[in-house]
């Protein structure tokens, strides 16, 4: 069902570590190349190429794209009792995290009349994408508009793709989620040819372009995300999900199992790890695993995943080499289940989100720890982050010097630009204290 790799034996450079994590390279190419076209057309084509697409993809055919209020609003009123009070108290712990993501205002003061503010400005407009392929995600949309919210964002549209089992409409759920955060601007597109929607604007929908595209999706949106970086913010390329367990022998390997297959049952392409230097571990998880992935909802949907190139069981020496390799994995969702769990999480320094101990699964984060659940995969959290307020937000220097703060290192700016030979950047300054500029520069001040 899962494959095993095998680490043991000698210690491994970051080269190889990198080398020997599993990834499903080919469906990542295919994705790519795919998006590409697909942005194009809705680039070129506009509302007529969405059309084409929702009917090639969605089978979905003569629907809103731009979903009418009425349509929220009924969600909203026909929502499940038990899920909107889960969805509010999602919505409260996400805007709580999302606060303290928000830095504030400073100041630096060099001298008299000599200081640089940095503040935090928000982008004015976002897109927010909500898959909606094989699963339901209501979530996704509260981790991705609180945060742009607790930010300052003035406007915020979101997509998902429509639903035949709905006659086109987006799927309920997620409209009464937007409505329970007052979006208004709501979308029936999907895929990839909705990234391109939000970077270049529909004109026929009235719909114009954002300054950044967030949310998760499969591997056709991560790559559409990839192919509009530059001309949009991007938040992360969050494509199919992943989850690596690191663990010993004290970990039980049921709740290693049951949380490798939460994970998988989201794609086929979805990956589930286990890293440890247990083989006794290693052996009970792969007894265990059958058994619970043939329990559950989408067992054909699990067994592919697990099977899947991208899934793997990974034997290590120890320890040390266990948190070596998923540094050089950066997983999406790392859970540590070992005996000194916080003090191994302290050492592990990329991953999207960790999850420390037994009773801390990533169902927790999916939904109600307050984390955001939008993370980077394929490696990126090597060097990039999850979403947040931050996401939002650009830090900008404000330059406020008077003449005296000028005045104080108006010498060392000329000598500097007459080393880089730029001496007009020299001459810039030495103008302001020109006698013939006193009078001038005074009545600005």
């Amino acid at each position: 069902m899962i494959q095993t790799i095998d680490l043991t034996g000698r210690t491994r450079t970051t080269a190889e570590l990198l080398a020997a994590v599993p990834r499903a390279t080919a469906a990542a190419a295919e994705a790519s190349e795919a998006a590409a076209r697909i942005i194009d057309e809705v680039r070129q084509g506009g509302e007529a190429a969405l059309r084409a697409q929702a009917a090639a993809f969605d089978h979905v055919e003569g629907h809103a794209l731009r979903v009418p209020q009425a349509h929220i609003d009924e969600a909203v009123a026909a929502l499940d009792p038990r899920v909107r009070a889960a969805l509010e108290a999602a919505i409260e712990r996400v805007r709580e995290a999302s606060t303290a993501q928000v830095p504030p205002a400073t100041v630096t003061e060099f001298g008299p009349g000599a200081r640089v503010v940095q503040r935090w400005q928000p982008v004015r407009r976002v897109g927010v994408y909500v898959p909606g392929g094989k699963a339901v995600y209501p979530s996704s949309v509260v981790m991705n508009v609180v945060p742009a919210q607790v930010a300052g964002v003035e406007s915020v549209a979101l997509t998902s793709p429509p639903q035949a089992a709905e006659g086109g409409r987006v799927h309920p759920t997620i409209l009464a989620a937007a409505g329970l955060l007052g979006v208004t601007e709501v979308y029936a597109m999907g895929g990839a040819g909705a990234i391109g929607a939000f970077a270049y604007g529909v004109p026929g929908l009235d719909l114009e372009p954002v300054d950044v595209v967030t949310g998760p999706g499969n591997n056709f949106v991560a790559a559409a995300k990839r192919q509009v970086a530059g001309v949009v913010g991007i938040d992360a390329e969050a494509g199919a999900t992943e989850i690596l367990v690191l663990a010993d022998d004290t970990a039980d390997p049921r709740l290693v199992a049951a949380d490798l297959v939460s994970q998988a049952e989201h794609d086929e392409q979805a990956a589930a790890v286990l890293v440890t230097a247990s083989r006794t571990l290693a052996e009970a998880v792969v007894s265990v695993l059958p058994g619970i992935a043939a329990s559950t909802r989408h067992a054909e949907r699990v067994r592919t995943a697990l099977a899947g190139p991208q899934s793997a069981i990974v034997l290590v020496d120890d320890l040390d080499a266990g948190i070596a390799f998923s540094n050089a994995y950066a997983p999406e969702h790392l859970e540590v289940m070992t005996a000194d769990a916080a003090a191994v999480a302290e050492r592990t320094t990329s991953a999207g989100a960790i999850f420390v101990g037994p009773y801390a699964p990533v169902s927790l984060g999916d939904y109600l720890a307050g984390s955001n659940h939008v993370l980077p995969t394929g490696g990126q959290a090597r060097y990039g982050s999850g979403l947040g307020a931050h996401t939002f937000l650009r830090p900008q220097q404000l330059i406020e010097y008077d003449r005296t703060g000028l005045q104080a290192v108006a010498d060392q700016i000329v000598a500097l630009a007459d080393a880089e030979a730029l001496p007009a950047h020299g001459e810039a300054v030495q103008a302001r204290f020109a006698a013939n500029a006193t009078e001038s520069t005074s009545k600005g001040s």
